[in-house]
């Protein structure tokens, strides 16, 4: 891998080299609705010592080549046959897999009642969040794709309800910041059964995949959009 420039964003650090997303996620560095913050200051507000913290990512193997896609509709489809498709399987069974270990070894481990509420709180954020972009948001972004001339929407620019969407992706956000704490970064405890495992295992695959959806929203859709919709508007001025 090649040195990573410490003045370099933590979203462009995930666009170019997409295995570092997992390294991010093990410091705690969010990328994705932190991503415009550069490495070096993302380093600096958590505290951990830099020299290390490079080193550390600067040796990260290279993960498979990442999904490409063409243009903003193509991003759009790769986002519902992946990312959307996912939380729509695994929601649901990480709720009652949280609410079985709560019920179980909740008396002992105290946390898991909070660590049940709160993947109960991430679905009922996310379900809507992604009915809103399949229905509202997403065949708006597919028609300016396909268009020739600045189209006219409902809500005015598409910056409105790319606005929404960012703001539930930072509560989004906070939902995940609050279940690796109270995990201990997803950590089973000693008497920990096959189930309790099972569940911290799968909160972490989903807040590593939820980071990755968010970024690739975040900081590279919505951006795109918002430039390809100025850009029809000025040709017509």
């Amino acid at each position: 891998m090649s040195c990573i420039d410490p003045n370099t964003t933590l979203a462009e650090l995930v666009t170019t080299q997409p295995e570092l997303a997992s390294g991010l996620d093990a410091l705690g560095l969010d990328y994705c609705c932190g991503g415009q913050r550069t490495l070096a200051a993302a380093i600096t507000e958590a505290g951990i010592n830099p020299d290390t913290t490079i080193a550390t990512l600067e040796t990260t193997p290279a993960g498979p080549r990442a999904v490409e896609w063409d243009g903003m509709d193509g991003l759009v489809d790769h986002l519902e046959a992946t990312h959307h498709a996912y939380l729509r399987d695994i929601l649901p069974r990480l709720v009652a897999l949280a609410e079985k270990v709560a019920g179980v070894h909740g008396q002992n481990h105290r946390e898991l009642v909070q660590v049940a509420a709160l993947v109960s709180d991430l679905r009922a954020d996310l379900e809507p969040h992604l009915f809103k972009e399949e229905r509202v948001l997403f065949p708006m972004i597919r028609e300016l794709a396909a268009a020739t001339t600045a189209p006219s929407f409902h809500c005015g620019s598409l910056a409105n309800p790319i606005r929404v969407m960012a703001a539930e992706h930072d509560n989004v956000g906070d939902l995940l910041g609050q279940l690796r704490s109270c995990t201990d970064g997803y950590r089973v405890p000693d008497d920990g059964c096959a189930s309790y495992r099972a569940l911290y295992h799968g909160l972490a695959e989903l807040e590593s995949d939820t980071h990755l959806h968010v970024h690739k929203e975040n900081n590279l859709l919505f951006p795109a959009v918002i430039d390809a919709e100025q850009t029809l508007i000025a040709e017509i001025r």
